[in-house]
C-alpha cells in the first residue's frame, strides 16, 4: 500500500511538473472596463502583444525586449473598420486562435469579423474580412 501512495504521489507529481512548463503564453488579465480605448493582447510569442484600439479596430504588434533595438511597435492594421461617428469604446475585441499567429478580430456591436495575421516580416501580416 505504502509503495502504491508513493508511486502516485510521484505521478501527480510529475503531471503537474510537467503541465505547468508547457504553458505557452502568458495569463491574459482583460479589463472589465469597456471604457478604456486601448488593450493589449497576448500571443503565445513571450515578446509580443497586440494593441487594439477598441474604438475602431485599429491593431499593431508590439514587442519588447531587454536589448536596445529589441523593442518596437509597428502597425498591423491602421485603417479603422467603422467611420469616426460609429467609434465606440470597447465595440472591438481580440479572440485567439489554436495558431500562434492568428486571432479573431470580433465587432462586437454587429457582429463582423475579421482573420488578424500577426507577424515579423510584413508580407505575412494581414486583416481579412471574414464573410
Amino acid at each position: 500500500m505504502k509503495t502504491k501512495l508513493i508511486t502516485l504521489y510521484f505521478v501527480l507529481l510529475a503531471t503537474t511538473g510537467f503541465s505547468q512548463s508547457t504553458s505557452e503564453a502568458p495569463i491574459q488579465n482583460i479589463s472589465v472596463d469597456s471604457s478604456v480605448v486601448y488593450r493589449l493582447f497576448a500571443t503565445k510569442n513571450k515578446y509580443t502583444f497586440i494593441k487594439l484600439n477598441t474604438r475602431n479596430g485599429q491593431m499593431s504588434h508590439v514587442q519588447w525586449g531587454t536589448g536596445t533595438n529589441d523593442s518596437f511597435e509597428y502597425p498591423l492594421s491602421d485603417i479603422s473598420q467603422v467611420s469616426k461617428n460609429d467609434e465606440k469604446n470597447g465595440r472591438f475585441f481580440l479572440y485567439p486562435t489554436t495558431n500562434m499567429y492568428n486571432f479573431i478580430l470580433l465587432d462586437q456591436i454587429d457582429g463582423r469579423v475579421w482573420q488578424v495575421q500577426w507577424n515579423s516580416e510584413e508580407k505575412n501580416r494581414m486583416v481579412l474580412r471574414i464573410n
